[in-house]
């Protein structure tokens, strides 16, 4: 089998899902996992589908046609992460007034301790009686097994001081 990722955009309309989902399948293709949304009218994500090697390249072929509608980048991929390669979830979220620089600060403090990001959603919304906007932020972050989760702790903490938010590490089973 080939492991396929297909990173899609474009504006969103209804039946993008089911335009690509029905090439998927009308070309042999299992979708296995995906990460869909639409922000600001626009509608992105990303799908792992996996296909009998003999039909990736007509899959490929056949996603040509979504141009316009949606633009599809597809690349192959091994699904599975390379043999020993030990990996713990953490789940950071993050609270505090909105303000340019925050995902930039944070993502530096994950950068320089080897963290790899998983999954980041971020919003914006109103602050209750206070007025002006807050910013929320969840992510789930890689460490590796030898990583000092400690020390990204602390540096977190210190940069949670420095931008005025608060900030919360938990360790995922």
């Amino acid at each position: 089998m080939t492991t396929l990722v297909l990173t899609v955009v474009g504006d969103d309309r209804v039946g993008l899902v089911k335009a690509l989902a029905d090439i998927v399948s009308s070309n042999g293709g299992n979708w296995e996992r995906s990460h869909l949304a639409e922000l600001a009218g626009t509608f992105a994500g990303v799908v792992l589908v996996t296909v009998p090697d003999r039909r990736a390249d007509e899959l490929r072929a056949a996603l040509a046609p979504l141009e316009g509608l949606l633009d599809v980048a597809v690349r192959t991929t091994d699904a599975d992460p390379a043999p020993g390669e030990s990996r713990r979830r953490v789940r950071l979220e993050l609270l505090g007034n909105d303000r340019p620089g925050i995902v930039a600060s944070v993502s530096g403090v994950l950068a320089r301790h080897g963290l790899g990001v998983a999954d980041l959603q971020t919003l914006t919304r109103e602050a209750p009686m206070a007025g002006g906007l807050l910013f929320e932020a969840s992510a789930v972050v890689t460490v590796d097994s030898d990583a000092a989760l400690d020390a990204v702790r602390t540096d977190l903490e210190e940069l949670a001081t420095e931008i005025l938010v608060d900030v919360a590490v938990v360790e995922l089973a």
